[in-house]
């Protein structure tokens, strides 16, 4: 289980007695009982806290300059540099923090398709995000783990936190993926998210050479045996929608689609469970007993029942656990072509329309736009929904020109006439403290009809702010829900909001590299009327 691309300090750190190598699900949950750090929940999941980080803390998030990153890596906001000369000595620290703690780590797989896959190993100073990871990500057969050699080394030490004016970071807080020396280095922060995540992002740089378009997106299979993918930010519905009772879910957050179709790059789930309920989200609270780890879910002090609406820690709570434990899961999860590829947002204007049919080119422009809000809770420092644009619905994951995915997406489109559209999970009637949240049943209905091909003989019409298809009926669906300036009682008010976005658009749409059909096939900015 040693690897030529392991660095000697950490093989020096993995030979100490205090480690504990591939543990079971039941072993880590007695190891995390054992230590404080978490509590069992009366349905039997661990139920722990992350502290101040209740969210990813994208300004603390770095890649290494260097010769492997330089001239590939689209460096700003989203691709911080960090320089190689305070990666080295920041790493000796973590390490020298780490070899008096008792240890944890495990070694799994990224990528359900063994031509893509990824061998990583997980080196961590909690119990709970080893089990985290061990339920998150693809675990290894007891015949695979003989000849596992990782490729990727994530070292989490949250009790560990940087001084910035030594370190060179901008907090306490710092996740900084090294390419050159295969490694991740976390610190400062207990969201068991940032190891999630930073896997993700190493993807969405690896596999576009080989010819496989990353996507941060869920996907599913229909009783037709057909996949359709859920795009979106966190918040915008890509679990809840993609857990259907009624399909075969094949994972919820990360895939690739390669010239055979579409995997899964995990092994579990990480789902939102702020106001999770039986009636409206089934499979997933089903899939939360013992093995599953709930994250800031308050309990009954006595009882131990979770309460799923109070979000007195976060109304980020999560719940992360394997994607077997959805009844009727795809294992292991690979699907076919898609047919269907839905762009979810939460307009916190109110403006877009609930559903939408896009050609190829507005696919494009509104996957490189990715508008959405960011939800309360999903990083440090919301707490209410923000307009918000995120290239590619991922920008914090996308560490290649924007162009790069959006090509590969286009061209997916067309090779395989597959439909994309667009879902407004967000605000009808008026903006966010006016208007009411799109209802998920509704929204369950649209989702359900496009899939089906029930909207293939409705007529659409183009609604005029954005030059968006949209239906005229839609089973389910009341009529008036369908065109969004009808649903506003002051009409005046939606024209004048929906010149505002559309302006909005025009305006963070410059800093791209685009097709002149694809800049074309945006919204053009108009006065209100």
């Amino acid at each position: 289980m040693s690897s030529l691309l392991q660095t000697p300090q950490v093989s020096q750190l993995l030979g100490q007695n205090n480690v504990h190598r591939n543990l079971f699900a039941p072993q880590l949950v007695e190891a995390a009982l054992r230590r404080g750090e978490a509590e069992l929940a009366a349905h039997g999941s661990l139920v722990a806290g992350t502290g101040k980080c209740t969210g990813r803390s994208p300004k603390d998030k770095f890649a290494v300059k260097d010769s492997a990153t330089e001239s590939k890596i689209a460096w700003g906001s989203a691709n911080q540099p960090f320089p190689p000369e305070k990666f080295a000595p920041l790493y000796e620290r973590v390490l020298d923090h780490l070899r008096s703690k008792e240890l944890f780590v495990q070694d799994l797989f990224c990528g359900a398709d063994p031509q893509y896959q990824l061998p990583i190993q997980v080196i961590n100073e909690y119990a709970w995000h080893n089990l985290f990871v061990r339920q998150l990500f693809i675990r290894p057969t007891v015949e695979e783990l003989k000849t596992h050699s990782p490729q990727f080394t994530i070292v989490s030490a949250p009790g560990f936190l940087a001084d910035p004016k030594r370190d060179g970071t901008n907090s306490e807080v710092f996740v900084i993926v090294n390419f050159a020396k295969k490694l991740v280095l976390i610190g400062g922060t207990q969201y068991a998210g940032e190891m999630k995540k930073s896997i993700f992002g190493i993807m969405n740089f690896l596999l576009p050479e080989r010819n496989v378009f990353p996507m941060h997106c869920s996907a599913n299979i229909g009783s037709d045996g057909v996949t359709a993918l859920f795009f979106g930010l966190s918040g915008t519905g890509k679990t809840t929608l993609s857990a259907d009772p009624g399909r075969r879910l094949i994972g919820d957050d990360e895939h690739g689609w390669s010239a055979t179709g579409v995997f899964n790059f995990e092994g579990g789930c990480y789902a939102k469970c702020i106001h999770l309920s039986a009636e409206t989200e089934p499979q997933i609270y089903n899939a939360l007993h013992f093995g599953s780890v709930l994250e800031n879910v308050v309990i009954d002090p006595i009882t131990r029942i979770p309460n799923y609406d109070d979000d007195s820690q976060t109304e980020n709570t999560r719940a992360a656990y394997p994607v077997e434990f959805i009844h009727n899961a795809v294992i292991p999860g690979f699907g076919g072509h898609p047919k269907n590829v839905v762009f979810l947002t939460a307009d916190a204007f109110g403006v877009l329309p609930p559903v939408a049919k896009l050609t190829p080119e507005q696919a494009m422009y509104h996957f490189m736009s990715g508008y959405t809000a960011k939800v309360a809770g999903t990083e440090a420092g919301v707490t209410e929904p923000q307009a918000t644009f995120s290239t590619c619905f991922g920008a914090p994951f996308m560490p290649l020109p924007p162009k790069v995915y959006a090509e590969m997406l286009g061209r997916r489109l067309r090779e395989h006439a597959a439909q994309c559209w667009l879902v407004n999970t967000g605000w009808q009637g008026g903006g966010y403290g006016i208007g009411k949240r799109m209802s998920l049943p509704h929204t369950r209905a649209m989702v359900n009809a496009l899939v089906e091909g029930k909207l293939a003989d409705v007529e659409f019409e183009i609604e005029p702010a954005f030059g968006l298809s949209i239906p005229k009926a839609c089973p389910g669906v009341p009529p008036e829900l369908l065109a969004p300036r009808n649903s506003w009682k002051d009409q005046a008010a939606y024209d004048k909001q929906a010149a505002d976005l559309s302006q909005r658009f025009a305006k963070n749409f410059q800093q791209f590299d685009a097709p002149q059909a694809v800049k074309d096939a945006g919204p053009k900015p108009v006065a209100a009327k």
